[in-house]
């Protein structure tokens, strides 16, 4: 499947000069002198084969090999590495070998190019090729014909080579015909395994790959039974789609490999992310979810219990490791039909859990995601997850990655679905060590899940184990796969299962009996009857079973549901004094900022004496108050330390010592939760699933996401509507995540001025034709109906903010602290204070809005002198729409007609969303008129004076008291 190399397998070839600067970084200056960059000198004869057509890996071993034993390289080598050391002048350190014989440099010539992974057997159809290529690389020895390549023939087969120290493939022997030699290869190299790691650049992981692959014996042992849970469920449920297994049933074995190996080394929690094929499989086989549970969800009045489909859910279990004999916690994570989407999910999912058990190296919890072969290739969400594995807010120190390659995706033909040789050269981005093999062989598989998982536990690095597989019932046991692919499907029909050939296997070695086998096998099938009679009992249904993340205690206090209100967010004058002057200074000593952050820290000083905030002041503040109440705030996205707009300034930068940062925030109190920002890398959709996992682990944390401008959320579209909008539907899946999304028409183009709220508004679950009953606790309790909102509750919702840009040095959007003190809440609407709600009666039109355009609509107000006739009400919170504050300001106004003015386009904003709740709020009776730019393709214009005319007009239009006369 990958072209997993050799143990000597190299495919770049270099030149002297490359081999060079290899050599340059850690040789004998003399050596360093030898070999010049950028100028070509003549080698040794036995050099030039690595020369032209090796890695550099090899010379640097075979120097490292004469420095300790110059006997141990061919003598041409010593010379040559001896008077390099002496200093001899470039071009001079060459003199002519003896004669080939059984020299290293022979045997060098042979191991050089040999791609066992072109040749290896891993489809189990035999009819497939798995690097897409048939045709063997001319430099592969497959028959004795080809040794003419390497400058041998038939009579060297018998030479006896001695074995470099680059290779283990000698066992306790330093030297071996060359026949054999060849054939200990093709064994380690070209049979159900293909091992693809020569890209990685550290001779240390090269070498404990080699060393896994390359001594003989070293997958030499039997297998414990595999059960038969497809087929129960086939004879159960012939028509439902269950996306079974059935052609990958060693997905089981390799994955409980990869789990008691890890627990073996110290894992004691695993997150795990996956598509739907062999989901309820893992869930009973692997997680070992109860059974009956999983019954449950085929019976169809019972699918209520779960907003989406058995095959999507996701669950947690603590069980003992009966391997390890430790406890060990398995969480599989909810995710939908968009296959690879949950992989940044379980990365910061897992990220999170590290955090908060202080593991950081990551040798306590880890993360195991499944792909298929199609979507590995072909979802660039793949690239993403792997471009954050080693940033160092993101890391989860390795994932293990298991793609279950059915060498089709749906009904596409791999040849037509990638452009790379295997579905697993993304990984290859990472250095991640990349293991193929024939899923029909279950020792093979549990053999490289071994190596993989203890790759994860030496290197703490990505690895991938790639099953070879197929689908016996094509993509799901409702589809008829002979359409498409009619050769596949004649062999799968053939094809013995892979649990009764090795059955047969096991039974010819003697391993067990033929009786032993049945009995095994009824043994298991009692079990899922005596599940599947339980699962009938309706009272054993409960959403806690499909819970991935519980959050104990979080719902209850002192055993009883928190009650629902809504607690003030503010705080005493003292400690709002206390965390400005934070914000407003160096807490390290020695420290130089830059001049313009000095000017920047002194006007918050200022503000401080003033009693004021602006939105940056404002959000340290909040950020502050939480971490001295002991609860972890984490902000991440492009540019956050710094701000987009220059407005924030969480991490300050030394100017004299590069790398030196400061964070202020993390110098409050003694005692406070750690404060985590962080830029990203230049990730929408990866991030934010990324983060989104992260707040699924503690409800007792803020975590936050800001686009670097609104409009950037579109590539992280698939977060949004499939987990952060519909999760609590879908999964009964809180979340408290938080996106950041700056928004505001500056006149500066279509592309980043609108964050599209009209989109987030078009998936709110309000009705817009119903006046909601009001109650005393009518603000919490709407908030805890709806999908998406704010605020510190007893309970957690996803918030989207439309964040300000020029609104962030307005000198008019400023607050005083005494908007922050105790008894303070967050004002959903924020009425009139001024002559216009003095005289309530006089006033003849009452403009709501929201945003930025409050400070064009107030200003232009009061150039007209218009301040006791028109009222201006602003909307804080937009959804769940706030019926009963509106209806108040409404009622107030009994003489005013009713305007909604915006800056977006009419299409666009959220005039289609406020103007029926506010119809209702009325019972229809005057008309909510709308002002605003009009319809348009383009959320902005790209010219400054178009601009400039369509917010004059819209404005007139507004505060205009003759308009809409002609359309009453």
């Amino acid at each position: 499947m990958h072209r997993l190399r050799t143990c000597a397998a190299r495919l770049r070839p270099i030149t002297a000069s490359q081999t060079a600067r290899t050599l340059s970084q850690q040789r004998p200056a003399a050596l360093t002198r030898t070999f010049q960059p950028n100028r070509h000198y003549t080698a040794p004869v036995a050099a030039e084969p690595f020369l032209n057509g090796t890695s550099s890996n090899y010379v640097e071993e075979m120097y490292y090999a004469w420095l300790e034993n110059p006997k141990s390289v061919h003598k041409s080598w010593d010379i040559f590495f001896r008077n390099a050391n002496a200093g001899a002048p470039p071009g001079t350190a060459y003199q002519s070998p003896p004669p080939l014989g059984t020299s290293l440099a022979g045997l060098s010539q042979v191991q050089s190019l040999i791609r066992g992974h072109h040749v290896a057997q891993l489809d189990p159809l035999g009819i497939m090729d798995a690097d897409l290529d048939s045709c063997v690389p001319t430099d592969i020895i497959t028959s004795s014909d080809k040794l003419g390549f390497y400058g041998l023939d038939e009579s060297d087969l018998d030479k006896v080579f001695r074995l470099p120290t680059t290779t283990f493939i000698g066992g306790d022997e330093s030297a071996l015909p060359l026949r054999e030699i060849i054939r200990r290869l093709e064994m380690a190299y070209c049979q159900h395994i293909g091992v693809e790691f020569m890209f990685i650049n550290d001779l240390d992981q090269c070498q404990w790959i080699r060393q896994k692959f390359e001594r003989p014996g070293v997958m030499h042992f039997t297998l414990e039974e595999k059960r038969t849970f497809e087929e129960f469920l086939q004879r159960k449920w012939s028509s439902e789609k269950r996306f079974g297994l059935e052609g990958c049933e060693s997905l089981i074995p390799a994955l409980k490999t990869i789990i008691d190996k890890s627990s073996e080394n110290g894992v004691e929690s695993v997150i795990m992310g996956m598509p739907h094929r062999g989901r309820l499989n893992v869930l009973a086989n692997v997680i070992r979810k109860e059974l009956e549970q999983i019954f449950c969800q085929f019976d169809s009045k019972l699918e209520a219990g779960s907003g989406d489909v058995k095959y999507h859910l996701g669950m947690y279990h603590r069980r003992i490791n009966r391997v390890s004999d430790r406890n060990i916690t398995l969480s599989l994570v909810a995710n939908p039909s968009h296959l690879e989407a949950v992989n940044p999910v379980v990365q910061g999912k897992t990220k999170a859990e590290q955090f908060y058990c202080g593991d950081t190296d990551g040798n306590r919890v880890m993360s195991i995601l499944l792909h298929g072969d199609a979507a590995f290739a072909g979802q660039g969400i793949v690239y993403e997850t792997f471009h954050l594995s080693d940033l160092p807010s993101y890391t989860t120190h390795g994932t293990v990655h298991v793609v279950a390659n059915n060498q089709i995706g749906f009904t596409t033909d791999p040849r037509m679905a990638r452009s790379s040789p295997y579905p697993t050269d993304v990984a290859r981005v990472v250095n991640a060590p990349i293991f193929h093999v024939n899923a029909d062989d279950p020792e093979a598989v549990m053999y490289v899940c071994n190596v993989a998982a203890e790759w994860r536990a030496t290197f703490h690095k990505d690895v991938v184990v790639d099953l070879v597989c197929y689908r016996r019932n094509g993509h799901n046991e409702m589809d008829e796969p002979m359409f498409t692919q009619p050769l596949m499907y004649k062999q799968i029909k053939k094809q013995k299962g892979v649990m009764q050939k090795y059955a047969e296997k096991l039974i010819a070695e003697g391993s067990v009996t033929r009786q032993e086998y049945e009995e095994e096998i009824a043994k298991y099938d009692k079990i899922c009857e005596e599940a599947y009679t339980r699962s009938k009992d309706e009272k054993i249904l409960h959403i806690k079973h499909w819970l991935d993340s519980p959050w104990p205690g979080f719902f209850t206090l002192d055993g009883q549901p928190k009650s629902m209100s809504c607690p003030s967010t503010g705080i005493s004058e003292e400690e709002l004094s206390q965390i400005g002057q934070v914000a407003s200074s160096v807490p390290v000593e020695d420290f130089t900022i830059h001049g313009g952050l000095t000017r920047i820290l002194k006007g918050r000083g200022e503000m401080i004496k003033n009693r004021t905030v602006d939105w940056a002041l404002g959000e340290y503040m909040a950020f502050g108050s939480l971490l001295k109440e002991g609860i972890h705030v984490r902000l991440s996205g492009q540019d956050v330390e710094r701000g987009t707009f220059s407005h924030r300034h969480h991490v300050l930068h030394d100017q004299n010592v590069d790398k030196r940062i400061c964070i202020p925030m993390n110098h409050i109190s003694p005692n406070q939760a750690p404060y985590t920002v962080c830029n990203s890398s230049l990730s929408e959709y990866g991030v934010l699933g990324f983060e989104l996992g992260f707040a699924m682990a503690s409800p007792n944390a803020l975590i936050l996401w800001e686009a670097q401008f609104g409009d950037f959320h579109n590539t992280a579209q698939c977060i949004i509507d499939q987990f952060i909008c519909p999760g609590q539907a879908k999964w009964v899946r809180q979340n408290g995540i938080v996106l950041l999304l700056p928004h505001g028409m500056e006149g500066m183009g279509p592309e980043h001025s609108s964050a599209r709220p009209e989109r987030f508004l078009q998936m709110c679950n309000d009705d817009p034709d119903v006046f909601p009953k009001i109650t005393e606790d009518f603000a919490v309790r709407q908030l805890y109906d709806c999908n998406w909102i704010v605020i510190l509750m007893p309970f957690r919702k996803p918030l989207i903010m439309f964040t300000p840009k020029s609104l962030l040095r307005h000198p008019e959007a400023r607050s005083s602290f005494d908007e922050m003190l105790p008894g303070t809440h967050f004002q959903r609407l924020i009425p009139d204070s001024g002559p216009a709600a003095a005289n309530p009666a006089g006033v003849k039109r009452l403009i709501f809005c929201t945003g930025k355009i409050y400070y064009e609509l107030t200003r232009e107000r009061k150039a007209r002198s218009m301040e006791d006739t028109i009222a201006i009400c602003r909307m804080e919170q937009l959804s769940p729409f706030p019926f009963d504050l509106v209806k108040a300001e409404t009622e107030k106004y009994p003489n005013a007609d009713l305007v909604w003015c915006q800056e977006e386009h009419k299409n666009q904003g959220y005039y289609d969303y406020v103007k029926p709740r506010m119809r209702t709020t009325i019972d229809r009776v005057k008309p909510v008129w709308y002002a605003g730019r009009g319809p348009a393709a383009a959320p902005a214009t790209g010219n400054k004076a178009a601009h400039q005319q369509e917010l004059s007009r819209f404005l007139d239009n507004a505060l205009n008291l003759d308009a809409f006369k002609d359309h009453a």
